[in-house]
């Protein structure tokens, strides 16, 4: 873990304590583990799952700032990312993690078991479905998720659960200021603004990484999100 410690120290202005640094040994080790009999992830050479998980998941601190005392929700998490890495460092922020993928939820359960983060939610479920509920409806401080889908649809996914001050933040490749502009008409629609697209460059990835800021700046229309499967189907604004 001395790497991913020196990385995130010199890269994004981080400090990662001993104990920390443990809980991202043990969490790497748990996703090679679970690896050898689900496909949780692609990615599988250690040095490769620090920089392009860990560390890239960290980055999310460049825009967003201290998340402890936040509450937040990380869409689409797959194996963790960038919600579990995020609480692993901001141990008193509050995480709801929506994964819809059964085996890949159940991941995160074990993780967040086996590490001892208190304050976290695993939701089996569709975000379309999580963002009509009451518990989680406009009630989040920020709305994260990483590789989930082009910004037109994740917005619909996202900004129904983001409360009227709050944010989204979608982390992006090099499509990020293209589909800012596509997504133009569905923030609009959904109660979002463009706030900055933050552009990142980090050890082991080649390809500069852009992280989508947009504000929560009126209440989303009670129609939407659309019942699952619609956004993807039918993009809002395009």
């Amino acid at each position: 873990m001395e790497r991913l410690v020196t990385w995130a120290r010199t890269w994004l202005g981080l400090h990662i304590s001993p104990a920390q640094a443990d809980a991202f040994r043990r969490y790497l080790q748990t996703l090679q583990t679970w690896n050898q009999r689900f496909n949780l992830t692609a990615i599988r050479e250690p040095e490769a799952i620090l920089a392009k998980h860990f560390l890239d998941s960290l980055s999310v601190l460049t825009v967003t700032g201290c998340l402890d005392g936040q509450r937040v929700v990380d869409v689409g998490a797959g194996a963790g990312f960038p919600g579990l890495p995020l609480k692993i460092l901001c141990p008193a922020m509050r995480l709801t993690v929506v994964e819809s993928v059964a085996k890949k939820a159940a991941f995160c359960r074990h993780v967040a078991d086996t590490l001892a983060l208190d304050g976290v939610t695993v939701l089996a479920e569709r975000a379309e479905s999580v963002g009509r509920q009451a518990a989680h409806r406009e009630a989040y401080d920020w709305a994260l998720a990483r590789a989930v889908a082009r910004l037109p649809i994740l917005a619909e996914y996202l900004l129904p659960l983001v409360r009227l001050g709050g944010a989204m933040v979608a982390q992006k490749g090099e499509t990020a200021a293209a589909e800012a502009q596509e997504a133009h008409g569905s923030l609009a629609l959904l109660g979002g603004a463009l706030e900055k697209i933050h552009p990142l460059t980090l050890p082991g990835i080649a390809e500069t990484r852009y992280l989508v800021l947009v504000r929560k700046v009126a209440a989303t229309p009670p129609r939407y999100p659309r019942r699952p499967g619609i956004p993807s189907k039918r993009p809002l604004g395009v």
